[in-house]
């Protein structure tokens, strides 16, 4: 029979994370609870395996990354800050793209767990919590970027969706729009709902009325938001501003914009998220939420190099790192009615 260390934890009564605590030596454990799981093993004669019991004399020095599409620069910069971190500390990365689908990113995390890897991480996931939950409390090493994650193994750095998204349709509404599109990325992403989250809660602050035809999604891409908005134009909807959930489907805007022969700002302003490097070059300049993606990165290696190294938190799990709007010529236009 193929012992677990959910079937260790139940025979001592204790929870599988504390099972890998012991496992791992960790500090914090009392004498009592250690012999009653240690008691445990023996009656079943469990063997953790090398892919979960990461014990530092089986150290592989890899890391596991699932990131949702490699294509996007805004992940890409992620990945650049992870990987930067991990060589100056003599780790490898195994990089995995997930297509923005969560039955790939399932069997990514399965694949990378079944291996001999340190630990994996995964960003903005598709996943519900309580599956990295149950990941974590089996004693495998889980690091999320681009959500809050409140488990007190999971270390985790995120920036504050609704509170940015807020202060875009602030600066839209401060410059005389009152119709304003939300384009959303795909309906799984934790970024899609919180930013349209905050789009709706600065409309109720300002008293602005929500017209549910003017959000559309573009699933995160060029092309997704070329589609979307054409929809939108084609639907001859009223709109003067645009709040792209990125930068790639503000990017297809203001393709649409100019085979409609629509001027920016001045017919339609435009406000995307990410700062994509080619926001400052396009015609006119594209106003956009900058996020620290290459830090985002870095910070989360460095903190899960850490605990995995010394089996604890040395000073804190969660990092909650601060966006900038960016205004530039695209929104910089003001409307008077």
């Amino acid at each position: 029979m193929d012992v677990k260390i959910i079937d260790v934890a139940a025979i001592a009564g204790v929870s599988p994370a504390t099972v890998s605590r012991v496992i791992n030596q960790h500090s914090k454990v009392s004498t009592k609870t250690k012999d009653k799981v240690m008691r445990a093993i023996e009656q079943l004669g469990y063997h953790p395996n090398a892919a979960a019991k990461n014990l530092r004399s089986q150290r592989t020095m890899t890391i596991g990354v699932i990131v949702p599409d490699i294509n996007n620069s805004y992940y890409a910069e992620i990945i650049k800050g992870i990987e930067n971190i991990a060589y100056a500390r003599h780790y490898k990365v195994i990089i995995c793209d997930a297509h923005n689908q969560k039955e790939r990113e399932v069997d990514y995390l399965n694949l990378l767990l079944d291996r001999t890897i340190d630990g994996v991480i995964i960003i903005t996931p598709m996943l519900a919590d309580e599956e990295l939950f149950q990941l974590a409390d089996k004693g495998y090493r889980i690091g999320i970027v681009g959500k809050y994650i409140e488990h007190d193994q999971i270390p985790c750095i995120y920036t504050d969706n609704v509170k940015f998204s807020q202060e875009v349709v602030q600066h839209l509404v401060e410059a005389g729009h009152r119709n304003i599109v939300f384009l959303n990325g795909y309906p799984e992403a934790i970024d899609s709902y919180e930013r349209l989250e905050g789009y709706l809660k600065a409309l109720r602050n300002h008293q602005i009325p929500f017209r549910p035809e003017l959000i559309e999604n573009g699933n995160f891409n060029e092309e997704g938001g070329y589609e979307a908005i054409k929809r939108l134009f084609n639907k001859g909807l009223s709109f003067t501003a645009v709040y792209a959930a990125n930068d790639e489907m503000a990017l297809g805007v203001y393709k649409a914009c100019t085979e409609y022969g629509i001027r920016i700002p001045e017919q339609l302003a435009i406000v995307g998220v990410d700062n994509n490097r080619i926001s400052k070059y396009i015609h006119p300049t594209l106003s956009s939420v900058n996020q620290p993606k290459y830090t985002m990165g870095a910070i989360l290696m460095e903190k899960m190099i850490d605990t995995m190294n010394t089996n604890e938190f040395q000073d804190k799990r969660v990092f909650k790192v601060d966006s900038e709007l960016l205004v530039r010529a695209s929104s910089s236009f003001k409307i008077t009615t």
